[in-house]
């Protein structure tokens, strides 16, 4: 009984162990990384600033409330940028972990999938620093009430911007979210073109939802959400005709 469950046993320490040194090296990379980028940690955070600075008035600025805010506020930054820089090593990891598991089919579609999926949320996030935060900022500074000036803490502003940046690189994996469900089989490339008027309805929503009441930066997100959308019904058409013609040939 024992020489029976060996190899079973053996097999699941092996990917065990194999698990431990892919997370160990993930770690390893975001470490390295948080560290090269410790001491420029008050310089990421004035990058990371100048969209709201440039929309204050004259004089405006940044405050801490709190006593160590101007300490941990920076390092809490130069982590999540570390993080960001690090992923295509994590996720490689990941990949040479899932790998071995999968059909030699499944490997074609995920790779692909996983880098576009990488690069589409850097994206995201360079059109959230880029175009929307200074577009929000100038409109929220402007609808400050007299006498009132607008002077937000360091530590609110990156939780704030952190979560702009999830959502903006969430918002442009549309492409991969169609792809991924027309490769499930929940739909098809017909069904996501007919179905186009509810999709651009839900995106403007989902902006609304996301941005601040100003019209702009609304269709400033929704417009790239639509176009990532039919770009997503593109390459499900493009991949539908392909696996039929593989079909056909076999």
């Amino acid at each position: 009984m024992t020489a029976a469950a060996g190899p079973p046993e053996e097999s699941l320490i092996a990917h065990l162990l194999e698990l431990r040194s892919r997370l160990l090296r993930s770690v390893l990379a975001v470490g390295l990384a948080f560290v090269a980028l410790l001491p420029f940690s008050d310089r990421l955070y004035a990058l990371l600033a100048a969209p709201l600075l440039r929309s204050l008035p004259k004089g405006g600025q940044l405050i801490a409330i709190e006593v160590t805010s101007t300490f941990f506020v920076p390092m809490k930054l130069a982590f999540f940028v570390a993080l960001m820089l690090a992923m295509p090593v994590v996720l490689y990891q990941l990949w040479a972990f899932v790998a071995p598991g999968l059909y030699q089919q499944e490997k074609r579609l995920a790779r692909p999938l996983l880098v576009a999926a990488t690069a589409l949320f850097y994206c995201g996030c360079a059109f959230t620093y880029f175009l929307l935060l200074p577009v929000m900022f100038a409109y929220l500074s402007g609808t400050a009430p007299a006498g009132v000036t607008m002077m937000a803490d360091i530590s609110h502003y990156l939780d704030f911007v952190l979560v702009m940046f999830l959502a903006g690189g969430v918002s442009f994996e549309v492409p991969v979210a169609v792809m991924i469900a027309v490769i499930l089989g929940w739909v098809t490339p017909k069904q996501l073109s007919d179905w186009r008027g509810y999709v651009i309805v839900a995106i403007f929503i989902v902006a609304a939802i996301i941005t601040p009441p100003d019209g702009l930066s609304q269709i400033m997100l929704a417009v790239p959400m639509c176009l990532l959308y039919e770009l997503g019904i593109l390459m499900a058409r493009l991949l539908r005709r392909r696996t039929d013609r593989s079909t056909v040939a076999q």
